[in-house]
């Protein structure tokens, strides 16, 4: 029997929205929408679905889930939108559900006293995701809209099953939404169409996955799961091993041989090789025999028990039912395993820095680097990114020992393990402990000691998704190379400047201060040449029709220095038309300014469009300041005597 109805019995309600569990959070929405509960049944019915979809989201994301668009993801972001549209029915404007989501936690933290520890994050991600949800919104309604006005032309009622999909699909509007904005006009839409396109999308995902060959392949893969076929794995222990082979895989078939040349997949009886899983990437080597040799390439693991070694035959001919010798690369090995047991400690270093709202999202661990995914709502600053990478670094130089040991899934959790959310374990789970600092659910392969990493070094942070962080990261040798990359270019910089490291900073600065210095002396030597330039224009001044006028080429100017010119030259003449004309390279440029008590008879904008059709291009502006650019620079004195005859 759930909380709810417990709450309900021992209350004397009949329903559950009567408990004081709800009530309180009625309260917060009443407040935040000034609409009173019991007041209209519509409005009861959007305020009840807010205060349970609050809930819903409140205690999903506490469990480690965000919105995305797929999986568990995706219904935590339909449940929050459907809240969402119900704060839209309410007339509620801004993001809001993340105060009713703050009123949960105040009303269940007793009875979950973990909520307190991620309030702030999970405030943080309703609040993100309504931030989304609104662009989407507007970004629909404007489509909407169109569509609509459309349909109003042409005296129709129905909208096409295709926009419907389109803004269901690329823009994530709630097809609720659009089937209620429709009735309020008396509309419908071709929901016979939407199925249609719906079907052809669900169709080409399905020939997209079908396409890489991964639905045949997985069902050899099954077939042989199915016969009991099953592979010991040896890897914790060892790197080299003889084991006989049990099948062999060519192209999506079992075949009894394979000879040189032929791209295979390989069971074994046995093998140290390590199937990739948990984010560690397969391992590479060789598998070898008097008559054969062939080189791993990669190593998967598609089904549970189930290892494949993916290989090319290099010499002679391997049979199903052969004994041979698998041999781990075990350089490669040890860089993974160095990558592992960092993205182990980044992990706690993290959840120390940040908060306890941190969980892994996603992780790839390679021999050239570590990739972790986690759940943070913000950017870290660099001041939280060279504590992390310290800390780290620290945690190596203690040199901790790294141990593992097969647990009751239980008794791991209750040691304070740290679980992948939405991950299934069996009974039994494999606990990789270093120290008392890091206690982990992993079945990858690690390093005896942190010391053995030598050195960790953050090479970016960044977001891949609403309230998840990635951090990519060196350790070992890949580490020390990039810190070597890194000073190399810092000495060629120092070089360039005739300098050292040390003193760049200063050196730098200097020269900054000094290109300021020469800004500001060339700016005011323009300012000289830009008073002379325009004293030498103004006896070009003509009168036409009572009405200054100033047309001229200025060479060697750009367009903001034209504009200036203009600018002055208006204050200069008082009352007047101005047209300039520059040229840079082959194109042309023309600047038109009308002082303020001409606009009325002279328009800028709808002058130098009927001019700039003299040098072959368009331009446009205000009744007062205009430009234009063009192509042909040879009619450059004619356009700029054209505003004689327009006068």
């Amino acid at each position: 029997m759930g909380l709810e109805r417990v709450s309900a019995i021992l209350q004397g309600v009949k329903s559950n929205y009567e408990t004081d569990l709800f009530k309180s959070i009625f309260k917060e929405i009443e407040m935040i929408s000034h609409i009173s509960y019991e007041q209209d049944p519509r409005t009861d019915t959007s305020i009840r679905v807010i205060a349970d979809h609050s809930r819903a989201a409140t205690f999903l994301i506490n469990d480690g889930v965000l919105p995305s668009n797929e999986g568990r993801g995706y219904v935590l972001r339909r449940i929050m939108r459907r809240a969402m549209r119900h704060g839209k029915i309410l007339g509620i404007d801004g993001p809001f559900l993340y105060r009713a989501s703050s009123k949960v936690v105040d009303l269940m933290k007793e009875a979950y006293p973990e909520l307190r520890e991620t309030e702030a994050f999970v405030s943080k991600v309703i609040q993100n995701e309504e931030e989304r949800f609104s662009e989407t919104l507007d970004s629909g309604l404007k489509i909407l809209r169109e569509e609509l006005e459309q349909l109003q032309k042409e005296e129709k009622t129905i909208l096409s099953g295709e926009v419907a999909f389109r803004l269901y699909d690329t823009y994530g509007f709630p097809l609720d939404l659009t089937t209620e904005i429709l009735q309020e006009r008396g509309m419908g839409f071709d929901e016979e169409g939407f199925r249609v396109q719906m079907e052809e999308q669900k169709h080409k995902s399905k020939q997209a996955w079908q396409g890489i060959g991964e639905g045949k392949t997985k069902e050899v893969y099954r077939r042989l799961a199915n016969e009991g076929m099953k592979t010991i794995f040896l890897g914790y222990e060892e790197i080299q091993s003889e084991s006989k082979i049990l099948k062999l895989i060519k192209g999506n078939e079992v075949v009894p041989f394979a000879a040189a040349g032929d791209k295979i997949e390989i069971v074994t009886e046995k093998t140290p090789f390590y199937g990739e899983a948990g984010g560690q990437v397969g391992d590479r080597g060789l598998i070898f025999h008097e008559e054969f040799s062939l080189a791993v390439e990669n190593t998967i693991k598609p089904m549970e028990e189930l290892i494949l070694h993916q290989a090319k035959v290099k010499r002679g001919r391997v049979k199903e039912g052969m004994a041979a010798v698998l041999q781990v690369d075990g350089e490669r090995r040890k860089a993974i395993a160095l990558n592992h047991t960092g993205t182990h400690l980044l992990q706690a270093v993290l959840r120390e820095v940040l908060g306890d709202h941190v969980h892994q999202a996603g992780s790839f661990v390679s021999p050239e680097r570590l990739r972790f995914d986690f759940t943070h709502f913000a950017s870290m600053e660099k001041k939280e990114l060279e504590r992390v990478e310290a800390i780290v670094n620290q945690k190596i130089r203690e040199n901790l020992k790294v141990e593992t040991k097969i647990m009751d899934v239980e008794e791991a959790l209750q040691t304070g393990a740290m679980a992948l959310f939405g991950e299934k374990y069996g009974e039994k789970v494999r606990v990789v402990m270093v120290s008392d600092f890091s206690i982990e659910l992993c079945g990858g392969t690690h390093t005896s000691r942190t010391g053995d990493i030598g050195f960790f070094k953050i090479v970016s942070e960044s977001g891949v998704a609403a309230g998840v962080r990635r951090i990519e990261a060196l350790t070992g040798e890949e580490a020390y190379r990039f810190i070597k990359e890194e000073e190399k270019e810092l000495w060629e910089i120092a070089s360039s400047l005739k300098s050292v490291p040390g003193e760049l900073s200063s050196k730098i600065e200097r020269l900054l201060e000094r290109q300021r210095e020469l800004e500001r002396e060339l700016s005011s030597f323009q300012d000289k040449l830009s008073h002379e330039e325009l004293s030498n224009l103004l006896p070009f001044v003509k009168e036409i029709k009572g009405v200054k006028v100033l047309s001229a080429k200025v060479d060697g100017k750009d367009v903001k220095r034209m504009r200036e010119f203009v600018d002055q030259l208006k204050v200069k003449i008082g009352s007047g038309i101005i047209l300039l004309g520059g040229q840079s390279q082959n194109k042309v440029s023309l600047i038109m300014g009308v002082t303020s008590d001409l606009t009325h008879r002279f328009n800028a904008n709808e002058l130098i469009k009927k001019i700039a059709l003299r040098i072959g291009g368009t331009g446009g502006g205000r009744p007062d300041f205009a430009q234009a650019g063009g192509t042909d620079s040879k009619k450059m004195d004619e356009a700029l005597k054209a505003i004689d005859d327009l006068i």
